[in-house]
């Protein structure tokens, strides 16, 4: 673990708060030391999505309407593992917010994010958790879901800047 010249929590933060964006954007520009350590972090909220998107488990529920009947209604909830795997991202990444897109309607915003609580959360396990299971399955590798471009150092404190990616 590098030390990156600050304290404990704070490097914490940092390095949850970069791979939260990473996993957000799908690129991040940084130093190549803090973009090693990203990697450690974004590879295992990646890796915990592969082996437990699709642990989900149909309940029924039976709820009284406005006409005071009783109708059976079926929700879909996490698995155990999912649950777990969910919660450990939860507690390790910072909640990124969903933005509204140029030209988009107050309304139409609010109607396409109205049940997603987390939209960070959802986005590993709705596309990454799929898309890197089939690239598993089709090479018969897990892992080596990021990319660390070199780019040469920067001007002034001359570090060594890199781009990290997701494959």
């Amino acid at each position: 673990m590098r030390k990156l010249g600050k304290r404990t929590d704070q490097r914490l933060t940092m390095i949850n708060g970069q791979a939260a964006e990473l996993l957000w954007y799908g690129k991040l520009n940084t130093t190549v030391d803090r973009a090693k350590e990203v990697r450690r972090v974004a590879e295992k909220m990646i890796t915990l999505a592969v082996k437990t998107f699709d642990d989900s488990v149909k309940v029924t529920k039976e709820k009284v309407n406005i006409k005071n009947e009783k109708v059976n209604v079926e929700f879909k909830n996490d698995g155990a593992k999912k649950l777990a795997a969910r919660r450990k991202m939860m507690a390790t990444l910072p909640d990124i917010q969903e933005t509204q897109v140029d030209k988009e309607k107050k309304e139409a915003f609010k109607q396409r994010t109205k049940d997603v609580n987390h939209p960070l959360i959802e986005k590993i396990f709705n596309e990454y958790g799929p898309k890197y299971r089939s690239r598993k399955e089709e090479l018969g590798q897990g892992g080596g879901y990021t990319r660390i471009i070199k780019l040469g150092s920067r001007r002034g404190d001359n570090a060594d800047l890199a781009i990290i990616e997701l494959v």
